[in-house]
């Protein structure tokens, strides 16, 4: 593996690579030549694994100096880099590396190639500096999104080159201090000297870089940009710069009079630079009237850069007679304030308007004209960079608001029973700010017509719309509504016309007792059903009474408990609990990679209840589907069989409907996800550890089929939460969403403290997989060969059969890949890595890390690859023929913080003697069958300094000699060592009956 970095280097910037191992050669060095750094990256490796990655470069690699801290042993490690410790007092000290130059173009494609992963292709990590650089390139990015740069020219000597330089407001300096400040050292040790460190400071590398990266976006976005060729002839220098601005890295030669437009575009540019550089900033107040005026006025200000609470009325500074004098420094203040003024009045017609009356200190304005400046010119000079101080009412928004009052003694159904269906009555009042309204004091509003009033002697906006569809809806309103609409609104998903604001709903009685209950006021908490087997821990049967309390309600909910946590014994506990009231079946719909562990779990916790598969070719249809269906507790089947026999399956009436993964549904424009809104069900309930994997679209779309229109249609949720949430972060909107979606969706984390003191320390678990159609034919076709060749062997050559047909089986039942050898592309042939890849996704997505133990080098090489080039993260592999001083420092990276996530083992290679806390997942992708190696595995994470809890993935193929020995294993767990043996060696002292019956494919092998 190389770690790849980008250093400054006198403004240019170099890429080189670090290698894990130390070349297998001496750091010395020749007269007046810094010795070669014994970590660096041979160039060719780098270069296979840029151009993996799709990255390509012009210049040829060349050698350069960095300067690093080194000790008596030689340079250190970027990895080891933080362990330095202080009594080591390393000195810097240069050395010399292979490096490519970069131009901007290629800089900025490596860092597109790297943002937001640690890897770039195979073999190539993102080192500290680099993934700092991707920073950086973010923030060029919004500077130019604002269109916050200028055209200017840089001049080195007798160079000239065009330039678009950046702009930048307070905020942004800030922003720029707080990137130098955690700029990595790597990112400025280059040096073409290795006789003087470099000098540069943080600050003077990071703005030049930003520079560097404005200038070429801006470049790259101009419509009929070319990076060579084009004209040679102008009409003028101007024309000639202008021409510049569009050509990259153009040097423009020195004309005689080139000096003259450098100081015209300088002149141009002062009022910007002065804006920038000056110790002043102008602040503009809006004053509202007082109480017997119609009159507001804008003032003007000068405000102290390094001490903000001093500011002083500008026409005391225009007439020199302000209390307190400024340091000027380069700037005078008058001149300062005229020239921003001017600005200003450019951007605001009320300040061009105000300045040509000849006051400097301000003006006064009408409300129309105060009421323009507070909508449009206000954001206008804020965005320039001014002080604009408003009244505090401005912004809090005078919308109107609606409440809804309801009661106890408003249901209108003769049972007086409360349900969903129930019509409850709605009393609605409007409110303005802090001030409620009646419907004749809106109307009186509406009259006025005025942007601006003043209700009860406070100052607010009013937009006449937004009043008359308060007026209307106050008018037109719903009077009557079902009590699932009453839940609706109550959780602020639907309810008011757009433009309104909602003030919640003022309930009593029964109705509001089942408010609060959905507002997190909690739910009856269950016993753990009779008949269930084995006993929920204090968490789950908080989750099984929440999904209780919900079904008894017909409302859908979420269970988004981590993985591990238990989701499918929490549901199987609900359905233990149902089934002897209802009589009426559930339908699971799952990926078909988890059925069989539905299916077995089921048969482990809730024996009693009967169980249906719905899957395969031979699946019952239509009518007689029906009537079995009927007769069984829950019915399992796939999304792909869902959506193929929707027709049916939806005129069934379920008691409930349940998704397993319900990620699968995070399209909704997807056939499965539009079968499953189709099925019947008094209630739905989804399970899955991820339920927002890319965006919030993801969270619409399983809540539409749990509660169908709660969170209104699709363009709606955009508008009023995907939007506002992810592109601006908006806290109103982010509150919103969890009133509207917290009571259907409990998520519980491992790391919760409630949590964590309801665990076991290790959890294990089986993983039932099934096989490919591939992998099941082969299968078959290792046993055929098999029987044949038993029939007439003994002794030493039986057994020799019996080991390699198993050995063969498992490879087969790891990958068709692995047992061809044939190096073929891994695809999903795979029941096992289909399963092993989706659980790994959630893992990672919850920041965990992993170990995968393998009996087999080949198949650890193959899952290496596969997870890496899945996941984009980097795969650690230990196998025997890692060295000693490699197998260290692969477990020393493991175990550090910013680690490799996922930990690749070799059973015999890695199964003892390492120290891997890091880990709190350990999967046996193929098993030894000897519980005392398997444990010893599991122990390289679960051992002393281990602080989380540890889960063990068992993976078995179900159907095949690994559940049937697994059974056998667990039937005799006590004395299981002894009755097995070592290995899989007392597989062979079987009898040829009974080994055929333990390697025999059941039918359910191949996708059930």
């Amino acid at each position: 593996m190389i770690t790849l970095h980008i250093g400054d280097c006198d403004g240019l910037l170099y890429l080189w690579g670090e290698a894990t191992e130390a070349a297998r050669r001496t750091p010395k060095s020749g007269d007046n030549k810094a010795p070669p750094h014994p970590y660096a990256a041979n160039i060719r490796e780098m270069n296979s694994a840029l151009y993996g990655a799709g990255l390509k470069f012009k210049n040829r690699p060349t050698d350069i100096t960095i300067w690093l801290p080194t000790t008596d042993t030689g340079p250190t490690h970027s990895k080891d880099a933080a362990d330095i410790s202080p009594e080591q007092t390393p000195k810097v000290m240069p050395w010399s590396v292979t490096a490519r130059l970069l131009h901007p173009k290629e800089f900025v494609d490596v860092l597109c190639v790297a943002m937001g992963k640690q890897t770039i292709g195979a073999g190539a990590a993102v080192g500290s500096d680099l993934a700092y650089w991707t920073d950086v390139l973010r923030f060029a990015g919004y500077v130019v999104a604002r269109q916050q740069y200028m055209p200017d020219m840089a001049v080195d000597g007798s160079q000239y080159a065009a330039i678009w330089r950046p702009t930048l407001d307070d905020d942004d300096k800030e922003r720029i201090v707080r990137l130098s400040e955690r700029m990595p050292a790597a990112a400025k040790a280059l040096s073409v000297s290795y006789e003087e460190p470099p000098r540069r400071g943080d600050a003077e590398v990071l703005w030049h870089t930003v520079t560097m990266l404005v200038d070429h976006l801006v470049r790259s976005s101009i419509q009929g940009y070319r990076a060579t060729g084009g004209r040679r002839k102008f009409a003028s220098l101007h024309e000639l710069w202008m021409y510049a601005l569009k050509k990259s890295g153009m040097i423009l030669a020195k004309p005689p009079d080139m000096p003259d437009l450098v100081k015209s575009i300088r002149e141009w540019r002062r009022p910007i630079d002065m804006r920038d550089n000056s110790p002043f900033q102008t602040c503009i107040r809006l004053e509202e009237p007082d109480e017997d005026s119609e009159q507001w006025r804008i003032s003007y200000l000068l405000r102290s850069r390094q001490d903000p609470s001093l500011m002083v009325p500008a026409d005391d500074v225009w007439e020199g007679t302000q209390n307190h004098t400024f340091e000027d420094g380069d700037i005078g203040a008058r001149e300062f304030l005229l020239t921003s003024l001017g600005q200003a009045s450019r951007i605001s017609p009320s300040i061009a308007a105000g300045l040509s009356e000849g006051d400097m200190g301000g003006h006064t304005l009408d409300m129309a004209g105060a009421y323009s400046f507070l909508a449009k010119e206000a954001s206008a000079l804020q965005h320039a960079g001014y002080i604009v101080m408003l009244p505090a009412w401005w912004g809090r928004g005078g919308r109107p608001r609606l409440a809804a009052q309801t009661g106890s003694g408003s249901f209108n159904t003769s049972s007086g029973l409360l349900s969903l269906d129930t019509i409850i009555s709605f009393d609605w009042e409007a409110a303005l700010g802090d001030q409620k309204m009646t419907l004749e004091e809106l109307e009186e509003l509406a009259e006025t017509k005025a942007p601006l009033v003043r209700v009860r002697g406070q100052w607010m906006e009013v937009n006449h719309s937004e009043i008359q569809s308060a007026i209307s809806f106050l008018k037109k309103g719903p009077k009557q509504v079902a009590f699932r609409d009453v839940i609706k609104t109550a959780l602020g998903a639907v309810g008011v016309p757009p433009g309104l604001d909602f003030g919640g709903v003022n309930a009593s009685g029964r109705v509001a007792e089942m408010l609060e209950r959905l507002d997190g006021k909690g739910f009856e908490e269950l016993i753990q059903p009779e008949g269930f087997v084995g006993t929920l821990r204090p968490y789950q049967i908080r989750g099984y009474s929440w999904l209780a309390f919900l079904g008894q309600w017909g409302l859908g909910g979420c269970l988004a408990d981590d993985m591990g946590l238990g989701k499918t014994i929490q549901m199987l506990a609900l359905l233990q609990s149902d089934w002897p009231l209802s009589k009426r079946p559930i339908l699971l719909v799952c990926p078909m990679s988890v059925m069989n562990n539905w299916q077995r779990e089921a048969a482990r916790f809730v024996p009693d209840l009967p169980v249906m598969i719905h899957h395969g070719v031979d699946r019952r249809r239509a009518k007689e589907f029906e009537d079995i269906a009927k007769s069984h507790a829950m019915v399992i089947t796939s999304y792909g069989l869902a959506q193929r026999d929707v027709e049916f399956l939806s005129k069934m009436p379920w008691r409930g409907v349940v998704l397993d993964e319900a990620q699968n549904i995070k399209n909704p424009r997807t056939k499965q996800s539009a079968a499953v809104r189709q099925l019947d069900a008094d209630y739905r309930f989804a399970l899955t550890g991820t339920p927002v994997e890319n965006h919030l679209g993801d969270l619409w779309s399983i809540m539409e089929f749990l509660n169908p229109g709660f969170l209104g249609t699709q363009s709606h949720f955009k508008n009023s939460f995907m939007t506002p949430i992810q592109t601006d972060k908006n806290k109103d909107a982010i509150e919103k969403l969890r009133r509207a979606t917290g009571p259907f969706l409990l998520r519980r984390l491992k790391t919760d403290k409630e949590i964590i003191s309801d665990l076991p320390e290790k959890m294990e678990m089986n993983v039932f997989c099934p096989l490919t159609k591939e992998q099941a034919s082969l299968y078959a076709s290792i046993l055929k060969d098999t029987e044949e060749s038993l029939i007439s062997v003994e002794g030493i050559k039986r057994k020799g059969i019996i080991l390699s047909t198993l050995s063969k089986l498992k490879q087969v039942c790891n990958h068709p890949a692995h047992f061809l050898g044939d190096n073929s592309a891994i695809g999903k042939r795979s029941g096992k890595l289909i399963r092993l890849t989706e659980m790994m996704g959630e893992i990672l997505d919850a920041g965990d890390r992993a170990l995968v133990f393998t009996q087999f080098a080949v198949m650890g090489g193959m899952l290496q690859r596969h997870l890496h080039d899945i996941f984009g993260r980097e795969v650690l592999y230990l196998h025997g023929g890692v060295s000693r001083v490699r197998r260290a420092e692969m477990v020393e990276r493991f175990q550090s913080d910013d680690g490799p996530p996922i930990f690749v083992l070799s059973l015999k290679a890695g199964g003892t003697g390492l120290n891997l806390t890091s880990a709190n997942h350990v999967f046996h992708f193929d098993r030894w069958w000897n519980p005392a190696v398997e444990s010893q595995a599991t122990d390289r994470a679960f051992r002393i300094g281990q602080r989380q809890n540890v889960q063990v993935h068992k993976m078995i193929c179900v159907g095949t000699l690994e559940e049937k020995i697994d059974q056998m294993i667990e039937s005799k767990k006590d004395v299981a060592e002894k009755a097995v043996g070592s290995g899989e060696g007392w597989l062979t002292e079987m009898s040829n009956d009974d080994l055929r019956k333990v390697l025999a494919l059941s039918r359910e092998a191949a996708g059930v």
